[in-house]
């Protein structure tokens, strides 16, 4: 069974290793952490930026062997109603089992039910499809919303997806 809990510092060594290749790194990331590898410290310290923030919640989905997925909740902008997923990935060794959907749902119920919140939006990158896929099945919607990153050598990219309360 899946669960949510707070990031915790140790979690990072763990997270760390879900990437074993640039393009895999900036498809969750979008080199906002910084370049290839990421280190546990910078993992860290993207994180612990906003320790103290009250709109910003990095989440652990975990199971009986310890972590398999992690993202973060945070409000944008000004109105708490409307929140963000970022930095969404799963342990590899483990996709395409439904562990994403299974954390995305969570996060959801968390956002929606708890944080009080009314929409939910994220961005993934064209060329992820896997992750554009479980975002549909999750409910997801494209709102028309594309921006571009510059990602090494190349222009990707990232499709907006929102999801509303019910």
């Amino acid at each position: 069974m899946l669960r949510l809990r707070p990031f915790r510092a140790p979690d990072a060594k763990k997270i760390i290793t879900w990437t074993s290749a640039p393009e895999e790194f900036y498809k969750w990331s979008a080199g906002i952490m910084g370049d290839y590898p990421v280190s546990e410290q910078r993992l860290l310290q993207a994180v612990s930026a906003r320790e103290d923030n009250p709109r910003y919640f990095p989440l652990v989905a975990f199971d009986e062997s310890g972590p398999v997925g992690f993202f973060t909740v945070r409000t944008p902008g000004e109105d708490d109603k409307k929140v963000r997923f970022g930095y969404v990935i799963v342990d590899p060794t483990i996709r395409g089992k439904g562990y994403g959907k299974q954390m995305l749902m969570l996060g959801l119920r968390f956002v929606f039910d708890i944080y009080g919140a009314n929409e939910v939006s994220l961005g993934v990158f064209e060329n992820n499809e896997s992750a554009y896929n479980c975002y549909k099945r999750v409910g997801f919607k494209e709102n028309g919303i594309i921006e571009e990153y510059n990602i090494g050598n190349e222009t990707w990219k990232d499709i907006e997806m929102v999801i509303k309360a019910e």
